[in-house]
């Protein structure tokens, strides 16, 4: 799973139908939704396809499966989110946010925006034949306002959310003021749980840890067994979607390295691919007709400073400018991706996806367009080193990542030609969480998902409401950056005019530039690869109907529900 993606996803986070498939719903983000069905592949005419095959995913994780599905852990919520928990409404990001109903069938915005209410479907059932309804909507966001540390992406305490209650099928959210960017997060990324499970027992007793190990959802599959080297998801029979879904299974190796996962994906033997191939063209392509990629950028990786005073080096604002001066960012897109993740801007804007929030002025004026090593060794002993007393860091990565490995070696030899002694420690991914989570490291090579437009992520990345103490869990802001002035400018999004949101995002970003609380290297791309052999459906670059890549959530619930196999059609 690329890093901490969530979703994104960042998790962050962190990239399509074929002609046979459609895609998604096209209201814009925040506008009501008049269809009560999400999308559906429509190729035969009656929308369904006859039931059968297995898709079997490719996706590295650097650690074999602990084999929860706790949705509101960031650690395991990509093995429950899109495949057994959905949410309320499913947001495109590679579509400007259009949206597609899901457990919500229509949702209407107050004149204000500071309000909204959703029409809750019916006729939805748990997979353990319980009725879903309202009750179950109210029930997990107040249960992330009892629980803090289920508020992954702080909606009461930064957007301002005030109260969700039910009348009947309706489900009214309340804010402090207009809320309209907050939707992405509320209603797409929040996954819906029972309140006849999660209100009793261990579940209600400890929220954030519970491993569900069992998980019960409205989701298209369940799971049918779980071991350390492989979850088995099934097609839940009493799905809600009529005829969905056509896969009748779905088979999750884990992987501990790119290299076992690649020769998987280039022999066909899975089918859904999530990792850096070098030389893909060769290693992948070339090995059949039937092996497709596609890698559409939407968001960044970068090397992520402890900003928290109890590390004296990387709190100190010199360092952090040197370590980026010292970075040829093309040069560990050349080396490190092979040139497939373009290099990155120490604006944080992903470019040319959200080209006109970029400042481009505003890096070049403070010299970060280019490489300046002699700049960054003289921040450095402005800092008080020398070679006589050199900056000795570390940088926490995930094993298995050979990318990662590959840049952070880069990274390794431009930090040393300035006098930076860097050692890389290579953690499985439950190890890596915590020291992020935690803020025990110096320096975190990471990528988060991000939204629509810039705002998601780097509301992720600096908003201080997102950070916690050192010990304590984070939500995302893990380098534990905390600037007032940069808060009051998220604060403003919400309720500014299209125009006023650009410009917040460049004054943003201009702290990005100032304060250097995050050093991007390269823009994460959706990482991509599917087998088109027995499987059809699948997004494309000219029907992005989701971010295909499998760590995508929800997205990943999108692309399992519209594929099907050739062969049962037969």
């Amino acid at each position: 799973m690329r890093g901490i993606k969530r979703i994104a996803g960042t998790a962050i986070a962190v990239g399509v139908l074929a002609a046979a498939g459609c895609g998604g719903g096209d209201k814009p983000v925040g506008s009501a939704s008049s269809s009560n069905n999400p999308s559906s592949s429509a190729s035969n005419g009656a929308g369904q396809f006859k039931k059968g095959g297995t898709v079997t995913i490719a996706n590295v994780g650097g650690q074999t499966w602990p084999c929860q599905f706790n949705p509101f852990n960031p650690s395991v919520n990509q093995v429950a989110l899109g495949f057994v928990y959905e949410p309320l409404t499913f947001v495109n990001v590679l579509k400007a946010g259009a949206t597609t109903p899901m457990l919500a069938s229509d949702f209407t915005w107050s004149p204000a925006k500071d309000s909204i209410v959703f029409t809750i479907r019916d006729g939805v059932k748990w997979s353990d034949g319980q009725p879903f309804s309202a009750d179950d909507v109210v029930y997990t966001f107040n249960l992330m306002k009892q629980q803090p540390a289920l508020d992954l992406y702080a909606l009461w305490t930064g957007a301002g959310l005030t109260s969700v209650t039910a009348a009947g099928n309706k489900v009214t959210m309340k804010f402090k003021g207009a809320a309209e960017p907050y939707f992405f997060n509320f209603a797409n990324q929040v996954g819906i749980v029972p309140k006849h499970i999660w209100s009793t027992g261990e579940a209600a007793a400890k929220p954030a840890t519970w491993p569900n190990t069992k998980p019960v959802g409205t989701g298209a599959f369940t799971v049918e067994s779980c071991t350390s080297n492989n979850i088995s998801y099934v097609a839940n029979g009493s799905y809600w979607q009529p005829g969905k879904p056509y896969v009748e299974k779905v088979q999750y190796p884990a992987y501990l390295d790119n290299n076992p996962a690649n020769l998987d994906l280039a022999s066909g033997k899975a089918q859904w691919g999530g990792q850096y191939i070098p030389n893909i063209d060769n290693f992948y392509k070339s090995k059949s007709p039937d092996n497709n990629y596609w890698f559409p950028p939407t968001a960044n990786v970068a090397l992520v400073p402890n900003n928290d005073p109890s590390r004296p080096a990387t709190s100190k604002l010199a360092v952090r400018q040197a370590l980026a001066y010292a970075l040829d960012r093309e040069q560990i897109s050349k080396i490190g991706e092979s040139g497939y993740q373009p290099a990155a801007n120490q604006s944080g804007v992903v470019t040319p996806t959200f080209d006109k929030y970029y400042d481009k002025d505003a890096v070049t004026a403070a010299g970060y367009d280019k490489p300046n090593p002699d700049k960054a060794k003289q921040l450095l002993q402005s800092a008080g080193y020398s070679s006589s007393n050199p900056l000795k860091l570390s940088v926490i990565t995930v094993t298995g990542y050979t990318d990662w490995d590959a840049s952070l070696a880069v990274v390794k030899q431009q930090l040393a030609a300035v006098g930076v002694e860097l050692s890389i420690q290579d953690l499985q991914q439950q190890s890596y969480n915590q020291k992020l989570y935690t803020g025990d490291y110096d320096l975190a090579y990471s990528s988060l998902s991000g939204g629509p437009t810039p705002y998601y992520e780097l509301r992720q990345l600096l908003y201080s409401k997102n950070t916690a103490p050192i010990g304590k869990q984070a939500n995302s802001n893990y380098s534990r950056y905390s600037n007032p002035e940069v808060d009051k400018l998220f604060d403003q999004y919400a309720s500014a005019d299209p125009d006023t949101q650009v410009k917040l995002i460049k004054q943003i970003s201009g702290y990005m530039i100032k304060d250097v609380p995050i050093i991007p290297t390269t823009e994460s791309v959706d990482w991509y690869q599917y087998n088109t052999k027995d499987l059809q459906g699948w997004p494309t670059q000219d029907d992005p109907y989701a971010q295909p890549a499998p760590y995508n959530i929800p997205d990943v619930g999108q692309v399992l529900t519209n594929l099907y196999s050739k062969s049962a059609q037969k």
